[in-house]
């Protein structure tokens, strides 16, 4: 069989989950691609992943580079901080760069309101939406749109407590979202179009400044300090489940490709990641989907203990991305797993 990995090049950004895409490309037998802003290459240098790094003042200038990723049969894989290189969903749509996954499903991802559609017509449990910050009667976390990893989220309990909070955040757009009393639990899966089977990669919590150092202080000082909470994440933890709630687990992301299917023709393809809050009578509540790959896999770089399971050597959902492009070219359905939104 003809090795069609070196007719091709697989490229992303310089940040999120690039090292681990690139180290899953290099795995795979591809050459890789690093797009970085100039100032921020050394960890691409240095960890030596990267055949080719190409610095960029700005990533809003990747669209300057697109015939020269035509030309290079450059596959970009995208992630979190991908879609700050486009102004609009409508730029995204129109390059023609190969593109892996589905971009059909991006709306779908963009808008909190599609996405709350999406999951419930997969039956998923959801927090409740205020349509406003009157209707505030309890305990609310306040979400901005966009990937911003968390930033500026804060909590509410009443429209005064709203109002007062929100001042910093003018001009932002928002959801005012029930809060949920639980685990945070960010399940990583990957589904083959090629296979139509789902894979369950691996799971992780996030860790919050400064939610989770808020409680090695006491009630007391935490009052007599007034800290304000805060949701910005700058890291990732690794975790396993029970075992008996991997059923569910299973279920809720096959729910979710299933309807991805009648949303949009070839639905979802690749990794995403359905973020849940599990309660203490572990029921599921299913407050965002990312349709990519998030950067709680990074810990997973190695492989996770349910891919370690399924295969026999290290598989990152990164090195899953390459694993499907690799097998895509080799049974000569590489359409299947790029897909234009045009």
């Amino acid at each position: 069989m003809t090795d069609k990995t070196s007719d091709y090049k697989i490229a992303t950004l310089g940040s999120h989950s690039a090292l681990q895409i690139l180290k899953g490309a290099r795995d795979e037998g591809f050459k890789t691609m690093i797009i970085a802003l100039k100032g921020r290459t050394q960890p691409y240098e240095s960890f030596k992943v990267a055949d080719e790094i190409i610095e960029l003042e700005s990533f809003k200038d990747l669209p300057g580079l697109e015939q020269r990723l035509i030309d290079e049969n450059v596959i970009l894989v995208p992630h979190g901080s991908f879609f700050s290189a486009y102004t609009d969903l409508e730029a995204l749509n129109q390059s023609d760069a190969l593109y892996f996954g589905n971009k059909k499903i991006l709306p779908w991802e963009q808008s909190r309101t599609k996405q709350r559609e999406w999951l419930k017509k997969a039956g998923l449990t959801l927090p409740k939406i205020y349509d406003k910050p009157e209707d505030i009667d309890g305990p609310c976390i306040i979400k901005f749109y966009g990937a911003g990893g968390g930033k500026g989220y804060f909590l509410a309990k009443t429209a005064e407590e709203f109002y007062e909070k929100i001042k910093p955040h003018k001009d932002k757009r928002y959801i005012i979202q029930q809060y949920i009393v639980g685990a945070p639990l960010y399940v990583h899966y990957f589904y083959s179009p090629l296979t139509g089977e789902l894979e369950v990669m691996s799971m992780d919590k996030r860790y919050e400044t400064n939610v989770d150092s808020i409680g090695r202080i006491s009630a007391k000082d935490q009052l007599d300090l007034n800290i304000e909470s805060s949701y910005n994440i700058m890291g990732n933890l690794p975790v396993v489940v029970r075992e008996s709630m991997l059923p569910q687990i299973f279920s809720m992301g096959e729910e979710v490709v299933k309807v991805s299917k009648k949303l949009e023709p070839g639905g979802l393809t690749g990794p995403f990641c359905l973020e849940t809050i599990v309660t203490p009578e572990l029921e599921f509540y299913v407050f965002e989907i990312s349709a990519r790959i998030v950067a709680g896999t990074n810990p997973y770089i190695n492989g996770s203990p349910y891919t370690d399971l399924r295969y026999k050597e290290p598989m990152s959902t990164g090195r899953r991305v390459a694993r499907e492009i690799k097998l895509a070219l080799e049974s000569d359905e590489i359409e299947k797993v790029l897909i234009n939104g045009n």
